[in-house]
């Protein structure tokens, strides 16, 4: 298949790999940071640029908010030859020590959404490829900024899901304070699982990419904590933004570097 159903994207528009991220207005923002940067398409909540990294070419797209958009996207880019998917986002902290500013590298990600129910069994784990997972950690370690690594809660429903303070408890986030029974726990309950944040696009971005074949990681700012563990903490969050993408930029060079360098079975020179 050449041209993509919902883009309009076709054969030679898309790279091996791609920078995600959920808003359209931080495409170009990520695209600054490569070479000859360029708007290839503009459809719906999708945005796509392209740009060089070290003279290779790299697409960068929008998965606008949720599941059922980022599968769409990453089903077209895939379609195309995309092959290596690193996610830049935003995430509300929950393990305790997270303030905002910080980043989370995502291992996995506990699969609190509907579109990954959809290709498969409740049971099938939302993994992180390893070698994303470790260039991430690598190039955040050489940055010297504060990080964590592990598994994220990726939900669908925004309102529902999060909850504030009110009166000195925890109140839903939704429209007249609706909040049925099992939703009163859950964020408490994934914290004490050692869940570090919550997002909305990793256990669909993990899971499709680990069906395909192909490899995913992310790496999310904190840009806001659980009601429980309130801060005062000022950031700039448009600085604290181009410091994860100058993090997530880094591990996609390190990615290519690596693959230069394979000899054998997994995406090979002779794949790329």
């Amino acid at each position: 298949m050449s041209k993509q159903m919902i883009t309009g994207l076709g054969d030679g528009d898309v790279a091996g790999y791609v920078f995600l991220c959920g808003e359209p207005e931080r495409v170009p923002k990520i695209a600054s940071k490569l070479s000859g940067p360029k708007k290839i398409a503009q459809v719906r909540e999708y945005t796509v640029y392209e740009g060089a990294l070290d003279g290779a070419k790299v697409t960068v797209a929008s998965t606008g908010i949720g599941g059922p958009s980022a599968a769409i996207i990453i089903e077209e880019l895939s379609n195309l030859g995309a092959h290596t998917f690193i996610r830049i986002g935003t995430s509300g902290g929950i393990a305790h020590g997270l303030e905002k500013g910080d980043f989370v590298i995502a291992s996995g990600a506990v699969r609190a959404d509907g579109t990954t129910k959809s290709y498969t069994w409740p049971e099938f784990p939302a993994l992180a490829n390893h070698e994303v997972v470790l260039a991430l950690v690598d190039s955040a370690v050489r940055s010297g900024l504060k990080f964590d690594v592990g598994v994220c809660f990726s939900v669908d429903g925004f309102y529902s899901e999060n909850k504030v303070l009110k009166d000195g408890k925890v109140a839903p986030m939704s429209q007249s304070n609706y909040m049925p029974a099992f939703m009163v726990d859950r964020l408490a309950d994934v914290k004490a699982m050692g869940v570090k944040n919550i997002e909305m696009e990793n256990g669909t971005v993990f899971t499709l990419t680990t069906l395909m074949g192909l490899r995913a990681g992310a790496i999310c700012t904190v840009s806001d904590v659980v009601p429980w563990h309130p801060t005062e903490k000022i950031v700039d969050f448009e600085g604290n933004m181009l410091d994860c993408i100058d993090v997530a930029v880094e591990a996609m060079r390190t990615l290519m570097s690596w693959d230069k360098g394979k000899k054998g079975k997994f995406f090979a020179p002779s794949q790329l």
